[in-house]
């Protein structure tokens, strides 16, 4: 089961978009989903489903495209909630630095800014648990995002769920594939189709980002 992070997205005013509507691919990130495809294109791939949110329905176009099959939805691969939705958080500027904000912050290990890690890394099994059997015997990809994608990977491997969110492992257009015996995990992979787009891209010491 391949969890594909979604490529670049157009963010002029770099905010944290996290589930806010209207946030598509930038063309470089298009170019990474292509890059994604490309890579999967020998594999035995019959399903294809995605995160409801814009930039994960796009990420997933080019690699149903070629294995002919339509992209399947499931709100359970979204993006996790977070009180700092439409606000700037980079370092030096922003929400952070605002003193107002500063409660939010409260407690790390829940988060007490958003979604549980616990519930993000519940439903994230669920959802490839899902693919899993709709691609019974086969392989599935899965487009969803960071965050959602890492605590589902520290799930998977019975670490503690709140980390260090500069220690991710999961870059732009990246995947994260869960290999299956029956329904239980005996191994994950980590690749990065896209690391030769992600060294050309603008906006890359933000790709942090949902």
């Amino acid at each position: 089961m391949h969890v594909l992070r979604h490529g670049e997205v157009y963010n002029p005013d770099k905010i944290l978009y996290g589930r806010l509507p209207d946030f598509h691919l930038s063309e470089l990130g298009v170019q990474m989903a292509k890059a994604a495809a490309e890579v999967l294109a020998d594999r035995d791939v019959t399903h294809v489903v995605a995160s409801p949110l814009d930039r994960a329905q796009e990420t997933a176009v080019p690699i149903a495209a070629a294995f002919e099959l339509e992209t399947a939805t499931d709100t359970r691969l979204i993006e996790s909630a977070n009180y700092f939705e439409g606000k700037k958080v980079s370092v030096g500027d922003g929400a952070l630095t605002n003193p107002r904000h500063w409660w939010v912050l409260r407690d790390p290990i829940t988060p007490s800014w958003g979604e549980a890690y616990l519930v993000i890394a519940q439903r994230m099994f669920a959802a490839v648990q899902a693919a899993r059997v709709a691609a019974e015997g086969h392989e599935a990809v899965c487009v969803s995002h960071q965050l959602p994608i890492w605590t589902l990977r520290r799930y998977v491997e019975k670490k503690r769920l709140w980390h260090d969110p500069r220690r991710r492992q999961c870059g732009l257009a990246s995947l994260t594939s869960f290999r299956f015996v029956g329904s239980a995990v005996v191994g994950i992979d980590y690749s990065e189709p896209a690391a030769h787009l992600v060294a050309m891209s603008a906006t890359a010491k933000y790709a942090k980002g949902a």
